[in-house]
């Protein structure tokens, strides 16, 4: 039998874990509407999905004066927040995916731009919270895809690099873990295409994620 490659599995949330990319994008637009700036076209929003909120933000209208950034930032949560989550956000088969990978000893963990705040409601309308050993938000932190993020998941959890993947759905995630030294799978239902995401030279490109568990037992 061969030994299998990886301990540490590191999962993006937003467009990997939970189907949320078109909300992101559409948040961000009445976001723009409330407070008159140019709407985003759907391309530029995605493309910005992965980044910590402001830089998200920063990228997506470069004009922005710093004054107009908070309200900004306050009205896209304002309609982020209306929508509670559930389990049946969550991409199909995701939860039995996670329980699968734990109880064959992968060690699970969440790199995200998403701010704590976010990400703590988010695993607790899912359920699923216990899955995860350790997880990283982006205002605790540097904004992907700077590899801050997953430097202090490998501190914190003692893995070794080369015995890590980072999987995610945008290009940001992909860059971050090159940075970072450790693998990276891409997944290619979220922020980018499969073609923007190969072109990055990913070990794979899912269709689902939860393809990946045939991937990471076959060492």
């Amino acid at each position: 039998m061969t030994a299998r490659r990886f301990d540490l599995l590191i999962f993006d949330w937003d467009g990997t874990l939970l189907d949320s990319v078109d909300w992101i994008v559409m948040c961000l637009q009445n976001a723009a509407a409330d407070s008159a700036l140019p709407v985003p076209t759907a391309e530029s929003a995605r493309a910005v999905i992965g980044l910590s909120l402001d830089a998200a933000l920063r990228t997506v209208f470069p004009d922005i004066q710093g004054e107009q950034v908070e309200p900004l930032m306050a009205a896209y949560r304002r309609h982020f927040f209306t929508r509670p989550l559930t389990a049946e956000d969550l991409f199909e088969g995701v939860e039995a995916m996670l329980g699968e990978l734990r109880d064959e000893g992968f060690r699970l963990a969440i790199a995200t731009g998403k701010a704590r705040r976010g990400l703590d409601r988010a695993l607790e309308q899912t359920g699923l919270a216990p899955y995860f050993e350790t997880t990283r938000c982006a205002d605790e932190t540097a904004s992907k895809p700077d590899p801050t993020m997953l430097h202090e998941i490998l501190t914190v959890t003692g893995a070794a690099p080369q015995r890590t993947v980072m999987i995610g759905d945008s290009l940001h995630d992909l860059r971050m873990a090159a940075s970072a030294g450790i693998a990276g799978i891409a997944v290619s239902t979220g922020a980018n295409s499969r073609a923007e995401l190969a072109a990055l030279n990913p070990l794979t490109c899912l269709n689902r994620v939860v393809e990946l568990p045939s991937i990471v037992r076959a060492g």
